[in-house]
């Protein structure tokens, strides 16, 4: 089958990009919606989760930024830290042979650390509302240079209150930049945020013959609420899936349901909001490699958690509107793929199961797994429990071959520039300023990305070629080194 983004004329490096990620059929978001933010059109995109948005819109940003710029020149809003960690990666990746720096800006995270990287060359900003508007009233970020403004999950931003905050951002960018909203839904007041900041916008509806909805058998099951754990655990031992998700409404109910299925020696983490931001990256990227199956977690996981391998979502509480369980249940049947959601009706959910089946239509009722099944599943369940996880790899691994990240003992602090890195790297034979990545200085530390398969002979030149004058210490780096110089500095 013909490659379909080679007709929407890309650049070299972005085309690689996405063919080293796998990318080679546009979804149907993605060719509407590239053509227009491409040729400077506002527009307005109502999606499913599961469509493809985010490279939707990331493609149109990293084709159009220049890296030359030091000021930020794009800037993506969303609700959450974990979506805004999760956007920032994929940018990062289309935009990684361009050399694009992409940052993070959230809540519950060093504000000091921010500022100082928003100091170096940005290109991209993927922000939560509140964090970036602590960075404007206090001058460390400029918006000056702003081309394109994306407003992702804007239904979930008005669902959280956000909305007066993204006004108050909209204000300090130009009034030229390009503006997208993208929004499963599209209440009267998203609309009318979108009519007074859009100029003449395209809108933009996907309808996919395959919904993800249609992809996802919902079933659910009558249970009093002090039974909900004896259900939970009989479900799990008759389904017994490769990964879910128990969604909770509660910290405490979390909390509870990870310590029961703890006690049934289940691989088992959980996430909230009450969580250390670090401690919640680690929990999602764990679940990401598949190092555990089961993840109890409040909706701080409904919205963006983008894995493939989700086969059950249970919604051991029922949420409070229609779009949360949407959301949730999305979780599954990822990329083509089908999947499971379960739902525990307690007796107080009456109204709150109604409207969801209103919304949704047809959600199978069961009775309650009989002892006899159980009893039947219970020898495969405590066989796959034993058996050792199936480590999966994240989009970034298939760049691997082609990039190294080398760490080089100086920095900042060693009045080290990032000129003269580059000046080091194209005196060694056969290296170009393309095959030079995403330089990143710190206090006592420059980490750089080396291209197209040729860190392994940079990394032997610089064992005994001065940088900025002197011979450096320069080793390999890994992710976990470059977290750790990043706190510290």
């Amino acid at each position: 089958m013909e490659n379909k983004f080679a007709a929407l004329h890309l650049s070299e490096e972005i085309r690689r990009a996405l063919d080293v990620l796998g990318y080679d059929q546009p979804t149907q978001v993605q060719q509407e919606a590239i053509p227009f933010m491409r040729h400077g059109r506002d527009v307005i995109v109502k999606s499913q989760t599961g469509s493809g948005k985010t490279g939707a819109f990331a493609i149109p940003i990293c084709e159009g930024v220049k890296w030359e710029k030091r000021e930020p020149q794009a800037l993506i809003l969303t609700p959450t830290r974990e979506l805004a960690l999760q956007i920032q990666e994929e940018v990062f990746h289309i935009g990684r042979f361009k050399r694009l720096k992409v940052e993070a800006v959230f809540g519950r995270s060093s504000f000091e650390i921010q500022e100082r990287n928003l100091k170096q060359r940005t290109h991209v900003v993927v922000a939560t509302p509140g964090r970036l508007l602590d960075h404007l009233e206090r001058g460390t970020i400029d918006l000056s240079q702003i081309k394109t403004v994306v407003i992702d999950e804007a239904d979930e931003m008005l669902a959280m209150g956000f909305i007066d905050q993204i006004e108050r951002v909209l204000a300090e960018v130009p009034t030229d930049a390009v503006k997208a909203l993208f929004s499963a839904t599209m209440p009267s007041r998203i609309r009318k945020l979108a009519d007074y900041y859009l100029t003449e916008p395209q809108f933009i509806q996907v309808e996919t013959e395959n919904k993800v909805t249609d992809r996802i058998l919902q079933q659910s099951y009558e249970v009093d609420n002090e039974d909900k754990i004896g259900l939970l655990r009989d479900v799990l031992v008759v389904e017994n899936p490769d990964s879910s998700i128990i969604f909770c409404n509660t910290r405490g109910a979390v909390e509870e349901v990870m310590e029961a299925l703890a006690d049934l020696g289940l691989p088992v983490e959980m996430l909230h909001g009450g969580m250390e931001q670090r401690d919640r990256t680690k929990v999602i990227n764990d679940f990401k490699h598949g190092y555990f199956r089961y993840l109890v977690a409040t909706d701080v996981a409904a919205r963006g958690l983008d894995i493939a391998d989700i086969v059950l979502v249970v919604n051991y509480d029922l949420p409070d509107n229609p779009e949360t369980y949407v959301h949730r249940i999305g979780r599954t049947a990822r990329f083509e793929k089908h999947g499971k959601a379960v739902a525990f009706v307690n007796q107080f959910d009456g109204r709150r199961f109604a409207d969801i089946k209103e919304k949704q239509g047809e959600i199978q009722a069961l009775q309650a797994p009989s002892a006899s099944l159980v009893n039947d599943r219970l020898k495969s369940f405590e066989a796959k429990r034993e058996r050792k996880p199936k480590i999966r790899q994240t989009k970034g691994h298939e760049f691997k071959a082609e990039i190294m990240k080398l760490h080089i003992n100086a920095g900042k602090k060693t009045k080290m520039r990032a000129g003269d890195v580059v000046g080091a790297l194209c005196n060694i034979e056969g290296m170009v300023a393309d095959d030079i990545g995403v330089i990143s200085l710190l206090e006592v530390s420059t980490f750089v990305e080396i291209l197209n398969g040729k860190g392994p002979a940079v990394l032997k030149a610089l064992q005994t070629m001065p940088i900025k004058g002197r011979v450096r210490r320069v080793s390999k780096a890994n992710e976990t080194t470059y977290e750790r110089e990043l706190r510290e500095s």
